[in-house]
């Protein structure tokens, strides 16, 4: 910022006369009492000169106190700089100092960010009764602690405004459109996922353990999958699908590197890639929340996206989010690509997830002293939460209502324990243990079957009313949480203003200072 100092004289101000009223001119800015005749230097616009009779409007005009960096010839000099003050400004770098106040507000006036509602306040403009915001679902469903960490709010967003949080969670990341895909595809907000079930599987897919063609006990018959969950059948299907070309990667989830036992999305393409992530995580990974092709493109074959080819292995929240994505006719953002590139969908058995800080942190850690670096092997089998150490051994086996501080509260209202949207089934309820249990739903998942059905042992399920047994507990558990109606034959998409009437959650949060 260039100091202007008063008293310093003017440069370039000398006047030629027109020869009627001794002014020179009505750009010339002067009085009309002429000066001496001879003819001056000016200093024009760009830093040249020229005569006081050329003078147009490029001149640089010195109506005030003079530039203090040009001399009486009119040749620029350097420029000083007001040095900046001192002790004065806020300390911001010091670790946790933080602004306290604005400095230089003027007296009267309010700079605080203001809500959302100045928008009507000022524009006169009324939110039409059909947008649905992140708001809303950042009300109804993160901030009341039912969300899944599924993702496909982050996938469904056309904008991509969506992003996810330190905490795991989906959060906004730049201006919301009020397009309401968000809410309308979310498991546990919009979407009414019974509805889901029918629409993929038939009338037949809404009770028991759905409807399936086919259903087997099977493991691997090489013995690379000692670390595998179970049976390994599905790192084998995986595995199988790879090396057959059918597709180009499989989404799994594989352990950070920074916390031990909690999952992260991965995206494996070779069979060492799946035989070092088998195994179960028993966190959610935001899986849909990672399909944007360019975090993947340098695993990727260079092909066409359209060309492209995935399977998804997810809890069957994740999959009854990438069932209707896929489904339903809709404006998609930068998950286009991979949305639509998921062929093979395979679902996990799961009657409730945890969340990781809560199981590995409190659960473990604090209350049993159980440790990260100790754990082996965990799982979730006959109602029990069952922790391994490094060396094989079981640490403990506890019923797993013991835990349900740690797990997911949205988990409560879901009645999908099979994944009846998915192309195949796999866990480990109606099977002995060392096998895994496979239900074949549709004609996609009995083509991955038939290609892996040569590396299995394999034999009929061994209990399909164990797995109807724990179907049916889980969905009686629903129904005692979920405060809508369960209505396989209702609209596929719930209305916030219907979701506000059965929950007690506030109508247009957006409006309210949310």
């Amino acid at each position: 910022m260039t100091d202007r100092t008063p008293g310093v004289p003017n440069v370039g101000t000398s006047n030629e006369s027109d020869g009627e009223s001794g002014s020179c001119g009505s750009d010339c800015g002067c009085s009309t009492d002429a000066g001496p005749s001879e003819e001056s230097t000016a200093v024009r616009a760009d830093g040249g000169e020229g005569s006081v009779g050329a003078r147009g409007t490029s001149e640089l005009r010195s109506d005030g106190a003079g530039a203090v960096n040009v001399d009486e010839n009119g040749q620029l000099g350097d420029v000083d700089f007001t040095p900046p003050s001192e002790g004065k400004s806020q300390d911001v770098d010091s670790p946790g100092a933080e602004p306290d106040t604005r400095v230089g507000v003027p007296e009267g006036v309010d700079l605080d960010t203001p809500e959302y509602s100045i928008r009507s306040e000022m524009n006169d403009i009324e939110t039409p009764d059909e947008k649905t915001w992140f708001m809303e679902l950042d009300e109804a469903v993160i901030d009341a602690d039912r969300c899944i960490q599924c993702g496909t709010c982050v996938a469904a967003c056309p904008s991509d405004s969506i992003g996810v949080g330190d905490d795991g969670k989906p959060e906004l990341v730049k201006m919301c459109t009020g397009c309401s895909m968000c809410w309308d595809f979310c498991p546990r907000g919009g979407l009414r996922y019974e509805r889901q079930w029918k629409i993929t599987g038939g009338d037949d897919n809404v009770s028991g353990a759905g409807d399936p063609i086919t259903e087997f006990t099977a493991k691997v018959r090489d013995d690379w999958h000692e670390d595998a969950q179970d049976g390994g059948v599905v790192t084998a299907m995986l595995s199988t699908l790879l090396e057959d070309g059918e597709i180009d990667g499989a989404l799994v989830a594989t352990e950070s590197e920074e916390d031990p036992w909690k999952a992260e999305s991965f995206l494996a393409t070779s069979h060492e890639d799946l035989v070092e992530n088998a195994g179960s995580f028993y966190n959610q990974t935001m899986a849909l929340g990672n399909l944007d092709l360019g975090q993947w493109e340098d695993k990727l074959p260079e092909k066409d996206p359209e060309d492209l080819s995935l399977a998804l292995v997810g809890t069957p929240c994740e999959i009854e989010g990438i069932s209707a994505l896929q489904d339903f006719d809709w404006s998609k953002g930068a998950q286009t690509e991979l949305v639509e590139a998921v062929d093979f969908r395979i679902s996990l058995m799961c009657t409730k997830n945890f969340n990781y800080e809560r199981l590995i942190g409190e659960q473990l850690a604090e209350k049993r002293d159980i440790y990260p670096e100790d754990i082996g092997k965990m799982d979730v089998i006959e109602g029990e939460m069952r922790v391994y150490g490094t060396d094989g051994e079981q640490i403990i086996a506890e019923d797993v209502n013991e835990f349900h501080d740690a797990t997911l509260k949205g988990c409560d209202e879901c009645a999908d324990f099979t994944g009846m949207t998915s192309d195949v089934t796999v866990g480990s309820v109606g099977s002995a243990d060392g096998y895994s249990s496979v239900i074949v739903r549709n004609e996609q998942g009995m083509k991955a079957w038939e290609a892996t059905e040569a590396a299995l042992e394999h034999r009929d399920l061994d209990s399909r009313k164990a797995v109807g047994k724990l179907q049916g507990w889980d969905k009686k558990k629903a129904f005692e949480s979920l405060e809508r109606p369960f209505d396989p034959d209702a609209p596929r998409f719930i209305d916030y203003t219907d979701h506000a009437e059965y929950y007690g959650t506030q109508v247009a949060p957006h409006e309210q200072g949310h």
